[in-house]
């Protein structure tokens, strides 16, 4: 058997054409971009934003009850189910005899979190979602831990967010 070597080109062998053509196409491209500026696709951040579609799971919110507590029962199915293990949740007794729980304390290490949306899906009474938000700006890592504060009742969520099941036990009950 022979094998059939084949040399290289004496043109391929030289460097200088390949990078003269990638600066070129990188030159052309630079040129359209400053005088075709309709065509650009680039956003000019912050003052355009990128509209996600509605299924995008960005930053958690806790939901509230219509008398704007937390609906949240704690009954730690979010913490249990999620893979980072960054929701930590302290329950206590309600005062209230039909209420067995509620969280005391429900904090959330967005840092460790890899934002699956377990938790969300694991919630049976609507209390966490995932919602449109996507900046988390801060100074310091110890921002970054969310309370009970920031994510129910922050200054954007106008505030709080109605749970879903507020809506349905009413549509349930002919109102």
């Amino acid at each position: 058997m022979s094998y059939v070597v084949k040399r290289p080109s004496a043109r391929s062998q030289w460097y200088l054409p390949a990078i003269f053509s990638g600066m070129g196409l990188t030159c052309k491209k630079m040129l359209r971009n400053l005088f075709v500026r309709d065509k650009m696709q680039t956003l000019n951040y912050p003052e355009e934003k990128y509209e996600y579609s509605p299924r995008f799971k960005g930053n958690h919110v806790l939901t509230v009850k219509k008398d704007g507590s937390v609906r949240c029962t704690a009954c730690m199915l979010c913490a249990t189910n999620c893979p980072a293990q960054c929701i930590t949740i302290k329950a206590a007794e309600h005062d209230d005899p039909t209420v067995e729980k509620y969280p005391i304390s429900y904090e959330i290490d967005i840092l460790r979190c890899v934002f699956c949306g377990f938790c969300e899906e694991a919630c049976p009474v609507d209390a966490i979602r995932m919602g449109p938000e996507w900046q988390t700006p801060a100074l310091n890592g110890g921002e970054f831990t969310y309370d009970i504060q920031h994510l129910a009742y922050r200054a954007n969520l106008k505030g709080g967010i109605p749970s879903r099941l507020d809506d349905q036990e009413r549509h349930k009950a002919g109102i």
